[in-house]
């Protein structure tokens, strides 16, 4: 028999508050209490933690120069906050990135002092996480396509249709709101498809351009800083995705002396005229990804399939991966020469068909041969930790493929030094890469991984037994 006082206590309980969670996608994540760092805490640790989205666009150095939109103005605050400093506790930065999704619940578990997202980004019920006042107001969304396919002036034109969004992007609410609108007028929803995870919004945008998707929505402004650099996207405005939002940094609610200063540095604050100088000059020529799948294309790649899913078979390996890594090399034609350097198909130097014993790489099948017993044998002696997942272990392979393996390996000692994930290529050991050697070895990791994704999508009408579809021309 229950006791009075024991029922009374457990009803009672009832009432408590429950315990916070922060809403991420997926089921409910229960957040554990951490303790608040305000600036003076900071101040004494000489570190301000800064939690950035992942994105190139938002965070971001190559070669010691600011290529994220958010660097500025965070180096900015960082001398506003030493110009203050008392006895010489002068601050610096660790720049800590997250993809986009996860930021707000870093900062509550304790993770980091600040977010600075660069995006637009909602507070979620149940995150102890208060605002700054707007960085950006009036931020609208855009429809992004590309020029001279169709254009769009209405939102009952995109029932149907199918929208690229990275993870965490701003638009996923606004697109349920405008299916609901749609519903009224008994129009099909418009479709997500929510990419990659190693893709961000800027990779997004490059592979509308490129055709490999059709439509995407981003905020205005990251609308117009990549048309600087990718010149074939087109801007619906005309259409009204939602309401304009307002761009924030994020501090933990009771950080307020942190807050004040965001706020008062702020009010001061003016973007230099030149902000985007270097972002334009390393940028131009780097993203140019375009459709690899259109029908002079297709052909190439059907005829090469036999050959190519022959040597991926004999190395464990996704074929798809040794056609990604040929388009990109080759642009899938076998007697690409490069003077007495790279050869053939997979772009591999006699030197490297050497150390795998494979010799005539003029032959395709020894080209191909070549080029995947030398992939196997960089993942098998540098990257073949099950700490790595698959994605990850073939981009530390690409990576090596293109820079050497020995400095990719130092590359991940580097950021496992700086508290990054060292099994982590996409936008961790990355921006090692981009300090220490710039943008190639990152854009030619990103350019084949793109190419893969845009096979992937397709690989039912690309492998015997598949149903065909129309290719784009």
């Amino acid at each position: 028999m229950v006791r009075p006082s024991v029922l009374l206590l457990l009803c009672g309980s009832l009432l408590l508050p429950m315990t916070a969670v922060a809403r991420l996608p997926g089921p409910l994540q229960a957040v554990p209490a951490a303790k608040v760092r305000d600036l003076t805490e900071i101040r004494s640790s000489r570190v301000l933690r800064v939690l950035v989205n992942q994105s190139r666009n938002s965070s971001g150095e190559v070669q010691g120069q600011a290529i994220g939109i958010e660097y500025h103005r965070l180096r900015a605050f960082e001398q506003y906050l030493n110009g203050h400093a008392r006895d010489g506790q002068e601050i610096t930065l660790k720049i800590i990135p997250k993809a986009k999704d996860q930021l707000l619940g870093a900062l509550q578990r304790g993770e980091g002092d600040l977010v600075a997202p660069g995006e637009l980004l909602e507070l979620q019920p149940g995150h102890a996480v208060a605002s700054s006042e707007p960085i950006a107001s009036n931020v609208p969304l855009v429809l992004v396509g590309i020029k001279g396919e169709k254009r769009y002036t209405k939102v009952e034109q995109l029932a149907g249709k199918t929208l690229a969004l990275p993870t965490g992007s701003a638009a996923g609410e606004a697109v349920s709101q405008l299916n609901q609108k749609l519903a009224l007028h008994k129009l099909a929803p418009i479709k997500i498809e929510w990419v990659d995870p190693t893709l961000a919004v800027e990779d997004v945008l490059e592979m509308v351009q490129g055709g490999i998707f059709h439509l995407t929505i981003v905020e205005q402004p990251i609308a117009e800083r990549w048309g600087k650099i990718l010149p074939k996207l087109r801007f619906d405005r005309q259409v009204m995705i939602s309401e304009p939002g307002e761009e924030y940094w994020f501090v933990r609610r009771d950080a307020s002396m942190l807050r004040a200063s965001i706020d008062r540095f702020l009010i001061g604050y003016k973007k230099p005229s030149n902000e985007d100088a270097a972002f334009l000059r390393i940028y131009r020529r780097l993203y140019q990804v375009h459709y690899p799948l259109a029908k002079a294309d297709r052909q190439r790649l059907e005829k090469l399939r036999p050959t190519l899913q022959k040597h991926a078979e004999a190395q464990n390996m996704d074929w798809l991966n040794l056609a990604a890594l040929a388009f990109k090399e080759s642009a899938l034609q076998p007697g690409a020469r490069s003077g007495s350097g790279p050869t053939g198909l997979m772009q591999i130097t006699p030197s490297a068909a050497q150390r795998v014993g494979v010799n005539n790489i003029q032959n395709l099948d020894a080209n191909v041969q070549a080029g995947a017993k030398y992939l196997a044998m960089i993942r098998r002696k540098f990257f073949n930790s099950p700490k790595l997942n698959e994605r990850e272990r073939m981009a530390f392979t690409l990576a090596a493929y293109n820079i050497g393996p020995e400095r990719v390996q130092g590359m991940r000692a580097e950021a496992r030094r700086r508290g990054l994930n060292p099994n982590q290529w996409f936008f961790q050991v990355e921006r090692i890469a981009m300090e220490q050697v710039g943008m190639g070895a990152v854009s030619y990791v990103n350019s084949v991984n793109k190419y893969y994704l845009a096979f992937d999508r397709e690989r039912e009408s690309l492998e015997p037994g598949g149903q065909k579809v129309v290719s784009r021309k």
